[in-house]
């Protein structure tokens, strides 16, 4: 196939005031990192939260954590973006209700909408992860802890999350660089994050491959570079002994 690639185009007006092809894909970037990086902190903050709660004794708590984890984790994202956007807001009281719907900005309320749906949909993901790098731990990090007089939420903050954190930053990894991938369903309810900056530049300068080429080097790009920095951070924290290949 004889293709003419034409990498000039992104420097070329794209007819909506002084905007450039370019500009749409710097906006696009942006709107994926601002959806990856809240619903990443959500998911963290509530994953290890559950994590914890499937690991404590009472089975009523970790029965909680069991349920959402089977919940979220077996609906499919997209069905839950969905209902975070066109159903939930129903279900809100009024002044919430009309806040949501006409008070925001379209691009703002689909941004809500997609990080608490990202954010819950992921938090399933970090509760397991957490949840196996604590039950990895020597039993007896618990009794000695229990031996000195820690209560149990000195338990989990001194001893054994430090620990099973340091075990599950590969796996912790891996869903950072989901969250990322996963932003892109939020095309699907208007926001113009980086798929759809593409697209759009797809469609109104009909130079689709060179659109989808730039898309794809920039995930490329931006998931090799937080690897890296992961990477860094493992080795970082890495205990002898506690992980396997540290030194």
């Amino acid at each position: 196939m004889t293709y003419n690639w034409d990498w000039g185009v992104f420097f070329k007006a794209t007819g909506i005031g002084k905007e450039i092809y370019l500009d749409w894909f710097i906006t696009g970037l942006g709107w994926t990192i601002a959806v990856a990086g809240a619903a990443w902190i959500i998911a963290l903050l509530l994953g290890s939260l559950l994590g914890v709660m499937r690991t404590v004794p009472n089975r009523w708590i970790a029965g909680i954590a069991a349920v959402y984890v089977e919940v979220f984790r077996n609906v499919p994202l997209l069905v839950q973006l969905f209902l975070w956007y066109f159903l939930v807001p129903d279900l809100l009281p009024e002044p919430l209700e009309m806040w949501f719907k006409q008070d925001l900005n379209p691009a703002t309320s689909a941004y809500l909408s997609v990080v608490v749906c990202l954010g819950l949909f992921t938090a399933a993901r970090v509760c397991e992860q957490v949840r196996t790098g604590i039950e990895a731990l020597p039993r007896g990090q618990l009794a000695a802890a229990r031996a000195l007089g820690f209560r149990m939420p000195q338990v989990y903050g001194n001893v054994l999350l430090p620990q099973a954190f340091r075990i599950v930053i590969p796996p912790l990894t891996s869903e950072f660089l989901n969250i990322f991938k996963n932003s892109s369903v939020a095309s699907l309810i208007g926001l113009m994050e980086l798929l759809a900056q593409t697209k759009q530049t797809a469609e109104f300068s009909a130079n689709l491959f060179e659109a989808f080429t730039l898309a794809t080097l920039i995930y490329f790009t931006l998931n090799m570079g937080l690897m890296m920095l992961m990477r860094a951070v493992e080795k970082k924290v890495a205990v002898p002994g506690l992980i396997t290949g540290a030194k």
